[in-house]
């Protein structure tokens, strides 16, 4: 019986961005000497730079920057300037209780003579104080702004366990590659061997029949197997947000170990709690939460405004007459049909929310944190086992081989043999994958990233 392993990879998106070895990067593989040798760190920078959705959360930080800076500017003097230009008629229009009636009831001539009108003039608001909802809407925004900054810290450190999930696949499917080339060189080898016994009559042909067909079912492994290290290498190309050829090799990086993996939950907690860029995320929000409340309390009392304003005015343009004039404006509204109290209820209800995810989130790194460390520990403990059972494989097939060579042992046992060391090899491979994904997991639990 064939046992193989096979090693799969979640890839989160695919973009349309030239890779970084097929154009001139900080970190390319196309400088890296022939052939063409892939890192986990070229690859992390890779997506860092390209990566469609760490871009997306770029780009969105930068707008929630802009729309704070949007929020301030109510508080800053607005200064604005007007000019105008008229051609109309001068006949007098009187209006009934503006002007005496003894005025207003004599008869005036019309005429449609028209006269030039022109007009320029500038106006300076200035916000004084409105119980803090102009400010503290913006002190809100600021901190929507920054909670934004750290949801991009979040992009960015899912990214990079994908990136490392992916990688590592691909130096599995590598691994398992060269499990098939050994095998198949083996089974090259017991050919000829079996071809030289049976030509001397010292084995029957059906032994050579055999060989045969195991070398076959060998050399289709190998095309597999080589057809799953590019599928791989296309997926990798994806998690890193870039397009092109698999026309590389994945170098034979390891994980290393995480510092406190073998620690208990307890004691990697606190470190996750302070870590994880999630609970940047929230607190920023709640924070920007309580400020919105404020402000919207606010709206129970007045807002005080100044304003200053110029005008030069008259029908011609080398004789204008100038006038000043300024204003303190106060503008409460007594009653708004009970909005100002509906408002308060929805951003207190708001706040109650953000606080509700708050304490869902510190129990989700907890199960996250217990999950990966348990896996990293069962990881390390199947890898032991299963080095052991490949070396156990080795001494197998070299006692099997010499029996066969002296004519005590079998093809099936032969056969047996190189199949269990096959097995026993792509499980190691296997074991080491695990072990490199349960440890990105618990760098991505503790709110690490590799390198950082």
């Amino acid at each position: 019986m064939r046992v193989y392993a096979s090693v799969t990879a979640v890839v989160l998106c695919t973009a349309s961005i030239a890779p970084a070895w097929a154009e001139p990067q900080p970190v390319s593989v196309a400088e890296v000497s022939s052939p063409k040798v892939l890192s986990l760190r070229d690859a992390l920078q890779a997506a860092k730079a390209h990566q469609p959705q760490i871009l997306l959360a770029r780009a969105q930080t930068a707008a929630a920057h802009a729309r704070a800076d949007q929020a301030r500017a109510p508080i800053l003097p607005q200064l604005s300037g007007t000019a105008s230009y008229q051609r109309t008629t001068a006949n007098f229009v009187a209006r009934p209780g503006a002007v005496p009636s003894q005025f207003a009831s004599t008869a005036t001539a019309t005429s449609l003579d028209t006269f030039n009108y022109f007009s320029f003039g500038l106006q300076l608001t200035q916000y004084i104080w409105d119980f803090g909802q102009t400010t503290r809407k913006w002190q809100a925004a600021r901190a929507t702004a920054e909670a934004q900054h750290a949801t991009e810290q979040v992009t960015a450190l899912q990214i990079a366990t994908n990136v490392q999930n992916t990688y590592f696949a691909a130096r599995a499917q590598k691994a398992l590659l060269q499990v098939a080339r050994d095998n198949l060189a083996n089974q090259d080898r017991h050919l000829v061997q079996v071809t030289a016994f049976v030509q001397v009559g010292t084995r029957p042909e059906i032994d050579l029949a055999q060989a045969r067909t195991d070398r076959a079912n060998a050399s289709v492994q190998v095309i597999a197997s080589e057809n799953n290290y590019a599928v791989a290498k296309a997926q990798l190309n994806a998690a890193m947000g870039v397009e092109g050829s698999v026309d590389y090799d994945i170098q034979d990086d390891q994980l290393p170990p995480v510092s406190g993996e073998d620690l208990g939950t307890e004691e990697l907690l606190p470190e996750a709690l302070k870590q994880r860029p999630e609970f940047l995320v929230l607190s920023r929000q709640i924070s920007a939460q309580k400020l919105l409340l404020s402000a919207t309390k606010g709206g129970y009392g007045p807002s005080l405004g100044a304003t200053m304003s110029l005008t030069d005015a008259g029908t011609n343009i080398s004789q204008l007459a100038l006038n000043l004039s300024a204003s303190v404006n106060l503008n409460w509204p007594i009653f708004q049909g009970l909005l100002t109290m509906s408002q308060v209820k929805e951003q207190s209800a708001n706040l109650a929310v953000l606080d509700a995810q708050l304490a869902t989130l510190r129990q989700q790194v907890r199960v996250e944190l217990e999950s990966a460390r348990l896996q990293v520990r069962a990881s390390k403990a199947t890898y032991g086992a299963v080095q052991e059972a490949q070396t156990n494989a080795k001494e197998r097939l070299r006692l099997a081989e010499a029996r066969y060579r002296t004519g005590v042992g079998s093809m099936i046992e032969l056969g047996d043999a190189q199949v269990a060391l096959t097995a026993a090899s792509a499980q190691l491979v296997q074991a080491e994958y695990s072990l490199a994904s349960a440890r990105a997991q618990l760098l991505r639990a503790l709110g690490q990233q590799l390198g950082a």
